[in-house]
């Protein structure tokens, strides 16, 4: 059996009391609607079902107490999605506290597991 290189994963959740509040699976549907201006297409882009993207979106947003999204239906141009303020800042501040928890974490890794790190 082939000796594999042992490695730290980390997924890191904020909680609002209680309840998540916000964690990798909505940053990643929000950096999708970022980028797609969707929340139907940046739910397709992740294999997720409408319902459940808008089910954990308004989740996230009521254990916050702000909207993350800016909706508008469609019509003669069409509808889309944007990220508010607060979720744009939500999530860099969010990106920037898990690389840094991410570098900490492997030099720990490093210290404590020296002959299998990565």
């Amino acid at each position: 059996m082939e000796n594999l290189k042992l490695r730290p994963v980390l997924a890191i959740r904020v909680f609002a009391g209680d309840t998540k509040a916000f964690g990798p699976g909505i940053a990643t549907l929000l950096r999708h609607v970022s980028a797609l201006h969707s929340l139907r297409k940046a739910a397709a882009e992740m294999d997720m079902a409408y319902s459940k993207a808008w089910r954990i979106t308004k989740e996230s947003e009521a254990a916050l107490g702000f909207a993350l999204l800016d909706s508008s239906t469609g019509g003669k141009h069409g509808g889309g999605a944007r990220l508010t303020p607060e979720a744009s800042a939500l999530l860099a501040r969010y990106d920037a506290y898990t690389d840094a928890l991410r570098a900490a974490s492997l030099s720990l890794f490093r210290k404590h597991f020296p002959e299998d790190s990565v």
